[in-house]
């Protein structure tokens, strides 16, 4: 039996059917709220609009869960690869042997950039951010590699191609951006291996690679594979629903990734970090610093805007925070003052009355910094990791018969009528022209 919710405006009353998802989540449906009323919702930020149906990613944000096409993210951490999280979110289900290891074999087959790209790196300013060129070389394969064509094919080799040649790109803008000879990838090394290979082995220092440093990466990878409907994943949807191709619609994930307010809370607590250290501030100042809401001080890397509890991903990444640091060994005060900063936030009555835990981002500026990666990558990173969530989110829409151009409304405060004014009579407060 269909449930329905009542609106009532105007003195007319409407019926609106009540969806509900499979985990027993409920939306109204409003597609017909304009048509019937001339009404529409305003909901800046969207964050009780629901633009789509997924069978994506289910997330609670009151319960801490999160689950990629049904399965608990500690499972896939604990138990999966990047790879293997990757192939279960385009195709749906988890891969055979075979499968896997024909998807590795086509990534390690795919992993080389087209030698006409190399123009574009050597010609970017030394100063460009990673993300702008990471977004640019994204959008301009479009022109160097053929566009999708077949969705039914389920991991289509645009797909690996996408996943193996972002991982090369972003090794190659970082060597170049150091002024270092190019490591190309290695066949016989997996995909989380490869990456670390081609940041770090240079002439003079052969890069040995770390199996507990790979799994970590894995790890963080896999913690940030998807994430529901958020501001990236949504741009991607948006951009595609203008069906353009895939290729423009990632590079405008990559773009809305690089805001500090998304993709750039990681590299947010490094920074953080590095002003705490700057201004010679103690642990127990920055605590304070931070209860105090008339102090712009604010401590980066805790609470989340959808988890009102400890964040799944948040416990996992500590996990590796822990085995990442054992192995290193890195004498560096920033590390050291996160550790403290951590162990003083979660006895803090404050932080814990308020749900204002270390999330992710806190334990994977850690951790990333302790494997090496420069600070202005940690959101390049991040995109990698997030690449087979866009991907499936953008199959998914592109399948989807319901789905339309994304067309949002608006409620206009502007002028009314406002009659043209010559401009010799034009005069202004200031009075200027």
């Amino acid at each position: 039996m269909t449930e329905y919710a009542k609106l009532i405006i105007d003195g007319k009353e409407m019926q609106l059917p009540v969806i509900t998802g499979s985990e027993g989540e409920k939306a109204i449906d409003i597609r017909q709220l304009r048509k019937e009323t001339g009404c529409i919702t305003f909901d800046p930020g969207y964050g009780n609009t629901g633009a789509c149906k997924s069978a994506i990613t289910y997330m609670d944000g009151e319960k801490g869960i999160l689950r990629y096409r049904g399965i608990p993210i500690e499972q896939l951490a604990e138990k999966s690869t990047f790879v293997e999280t990757a192939y279960l979110l385009i195709v749906g289900r988890l891969p055979t042997s075979e499968e896997l290891t024909r998807t590795s074999v086509m990534l390690n087959d795919f992993s080389l950039v087209h030698e006409n790209m190399k123009a574009f790196y050597q010609n970017y300013p030394p100063q460009a951010h990673p993300m702008g060129i990471l977004a640019a070389m994204v959008n301009a394969m479009r022109s160097f590699y053929p566009e999708l064509t077949d969705l039914d094919e389920e991991m289509n080799n645009t797909f690996l191609r996408l996943i193996s040649k972002i991982r090369t790109m972003a090794a190659m803008s970082y060597k170049f951006s150091i002024g270092q000879r190019v490591t190309y990838p290695q066949p016989g090394l997996c995909y989380c291996a490869n990456f670390l290979n081609m940041m770090f082995d240079n002439d003079v220092v052969p890069y040995h690679v770390d199996q507990d440093l790979v799994r970590a990466l894995n790890v963080f990878w896999i913690l940030h594979a998807d994430h529901e409907q958020n501001c990236s994943t949504t741009a991607v949807r948006v951009v595609g629903s203008g069906r353009v191709n895939i290729y423009s619609a990632i590079s405008a994930g990559i773009s809305a990734l690089w805001g500090p307010l998304h993709g750039g809370a990681n590299q947010a607590v490094i920074q953080m970090l590095e002003k705490i250290h700057k201004d010679g501030m103690t642990i127990d100042q920055c605590i304070a610093k931070a209860r105090d809401r008339e102090d712009p001080f604010r401590l980066m890397g805790f609470g989340h805007r959808v988890y009102k509890t400890y964040d799944p991903r948040g416990k996992i990444m500590k996990k590796m925070c822990d085995i990442v640091l054992a192995k290193v060994k890195r004498d560096d005060p920033l590390l050291d003052i996160a550790l403290r900063l951590e162990e003083a936030a979660l006895e803090d009555s404050y932080f814990k009355d308020k749900h204002l835990y270390p999330n992710v981002d806190f334990y994977a500026g850690i951790v990333l910094r302790a494997l090496g990666i420069p600070t202005n990558m940690f959101t390049v990173m991040f995109a990698i990791g997030r690449l087979p969530g866009w991907i499936a989110q953008w199959k998914e829409d592109m399948a989807d018969p319901e789905m339309k151009i994304s067309r949002p409304r608006q409620i206009y405060t502007g002028n009314t009528v406002n009659d043209y004014i010559p401009i010799d009579q034009r005069r202004y407060d200031n009075g200027t022209a």
